[in-house]
């Protein structure tokens, strides 16, 4: 009974409400009419107008050449890892030649619906659970070849195969939730590593950085400390050589030693009357009073440095009267009379 109650709509279809031979039929657009002459296939009938003999022409079969769509029931599958799997589809077909269709089987929708779960479930014996979810459209693809393969001498072609639910036992959809969440788990706690890594990786880098600029500052700074050292010392040194040439060439003059003379007395003289004001202890010399002893002294050490220069300006000198003093006598004199 259930095999006739899949049959009834294609008998119906193909044997249950043919047109009448009256002659003169009119043949609707995408539908194809299989004759028979006297028990035997004679033509199909195109669109438009035709004429047939009454009595000895009958149409057997109406081909209907749009595209078909059929529901495969539901059924159950064993995936690889066996898991039991049930599935349903959606399949879409179109007649290509009414001869074979009407003569190649006997209930061609039918023949392909069976071929479709045949294949589904063999396709399916391939596969395991997560691959199933994975590759649906190749799945489909694999369905639709195998099917064409097999109803090419049906006259049918199979254009696409669209699974429709897969239903996963409760045990196994637990599961699977579970492993879902797992999953999520570890990703969010690797993605949290991942950052953690990347912020140290970060502060290290700019620590790195903060010390390579400040040790690039740093070494900038001494550069440009020890350059303006250096120009100072260098002005210095150019001005310490500039103020000996001017004293040499003042030396060098008429009574210059007399001059030099007369400013070691005086720096002296200035030095004793400041020992008083920068401390309350003082170290004389024992000699403090003897003004001109001291002076004598750094007269005697600056004669002894200049001596060679002395003895050169003597020989271009003319001598001296000899009842005459030296200028420097006179102003030390003068110095000791008014201290």
């Amino acid at each position: 009974l259930k095999h006739v109650a899949r049959l009834a709509p294609a008998l119906r279809r193909w044997n249950s409400g043919l047109p009448m031979n009256i002659g003169v039929l009119f043949v609707p657009q995408q539908e194809a009419w299989v004759v028979e002459r006297m028990g035997k296939f004679h033509r199909i009938l195109e669109p438009g107008l035709n004429f047939l003999i009454p009595l000895l022409d009958r149409i057997r079969y109406v081909q209907s050449l749009k595209e078909i769509v059929i529901n495969v029931p539901e059924q159950s599958a064993v995936t690889l890892d066996n898991v039991t799997l049930q599935i349903d589809g959606v399949l879409y077909l179109r007649v290509m030649d009414p001869y074979k269709a009407s003569y190649g089987v006997e209930d061609p929708e039918y023949a392909v619906t069976q071929l479709a779960q045949t294949t589904m479930r063999s396709e399916l014996g391939k596969l395991t659970l997560d691959r199933v979810f994975r590759e649906r459209e190749s799945l489909n693809a694999s369905i639709v070849d195998a099917i064409n393969q097999a109803s090419d001498c049906w006259g049918i072609q199979c254009l696409r195969y669209e699974i429709k639910d897969i239903h996963v036992p409760p045990r196994v959809k637990e599961s699977m939730q579970m492993q879902v969440e797992a999953e999520r788990r570890k990703r969010a706690t690797v993605l949290e590593s991942e950052g953690t890594r990347e912020s140290a990786i970060n502060v290290a880098e700019g620590q790195k950085q903060a010390q390579i600029l400040a040790s690039e500052a740093e070494k900038a700074e001494q550069i440009n400390k020890a350059a303006g050292e250096a120009n100072a010392m260098l002005v210095k040194a150019r001005a310490k050589a500039e103020a000996i040439q001017l004293l040499a060439a003042a030396l060098a003059q008429q009574h210059g030693n007399a001059a030099a003379s007369l400013s070691v007395a005086e720096q002296y003289v200035n030095a004793f009357s400041k020992i008083a004001k920068d401390s309350n202890t003082v170290l004389l010399p024992a000699n403090t009073g003897d003004v001109t002893n001291m002076v004598a002294q750094a007269l005697g050490i600056y004669t002894t440095l200049t001596k060679p220069q002395a003895v050169k300006n003597q020989d271009e000198m003319p001598p001296a009267h000899e009842g005459s003093h030296s200028p420097a006598v006179e102003v030390l004199k003068a110095e000791q009379g008014s201290s």
